[in-house]
Formats: structure tokens, C-alpha cells, sequence
């Protein structure tokens, strides 16, 4: 008799590695991030960089005897400019000092609601 229990050890295979997905740049999260970001870029940044461009470049643009609506929705003439400071008519003979900042939109010559 054998007073030691014998303990007998089986031996199995090695698991598989757990599958990873493809393999290659295309199966990274590093490239998920880039291209969401990329995507964030085109759709959301780049169009806010060229409104506010052109807005910028339609403000220098503002001279006496434009027509222009403010963003409070003014409607009037330009009867003078400053660097920063803009007088618009928006009756006869009733003249108010705007931010060019404040101004939404331009029309060349007379504003269309006025007549001569």
C-alpha cells in the first residue's frame, strides 16, 4: 500500500488568445479617435472659422450710405463711420450710435424699406 496520495495533474492545451478584432491600424481605437476628431473638424470648426471670416470681411466692408440690419433687427443707413462706432439713421432725422460689431447684415446703397 501507498501511504501518499497520489495526485495526478492533468494537463490541457493553452486557451486561445481572446481575438482582438482585426489586426492593423484600421482595428486600433487610436484610429476611431483620429477620424471622429477629424470628422468634428470638417463638420463643426471649419464651417464657424468661415461664417466668422466673412462677417468680419462684410463689417470692414460697412460705409456711409449702406443700408444694414443690426442683430436687435434695426433696419437703417449708415450716416457715419469710426473705427468701432457706426451712426445709423432709422428715421428721418432720428440717428443712433451702434457697435459696427452689432451689425448682421449689408446692402449696398439705400436700405430697401426706405424712399427718397
Amino acid at each position: 500500500m501507498n501511504t501518499q496520495a497520489e495526485v495526478q495533474v492533468e494537463s490541457s492545451p493553452p486557451a486561445p488568445a481572446p481575438s482582438s478584432g482585426p489586426a492593423g491600424i484600421f482595428g486600433s481605437p487610436i484610429f476611431f479617435l483620429v477620424a471622429m476628431l477629424l470628422l468634428m473638424w470638417a463638420l463643426l470648426i471649419r464651417p464657424q472659422q468661415r461664417r466668422e471670416k466673412e462677417l468680419k470681411a462684410m463689417l470692414s466692408q460697412v460705409e456711409k450710405g449702406d443700408g444694414i440690419v443690426t442683430t436687435g433687427g434695426l433696419h437703417g443707413r449708415v450716416t457715419g463711420v469710426t473705427d468701432d462706432v457706426l451712426t445709423v439713421e432709422i428715421a428721418q432725422n432720428v440717428r443712433v450710435k451702434i457697435a459696427r460689431s452689432a451689425v448682421a447684415s449689408r446692402s449696398a446703397g439705400k436700405s430697401e424699406g426706405e424712399k427718397s
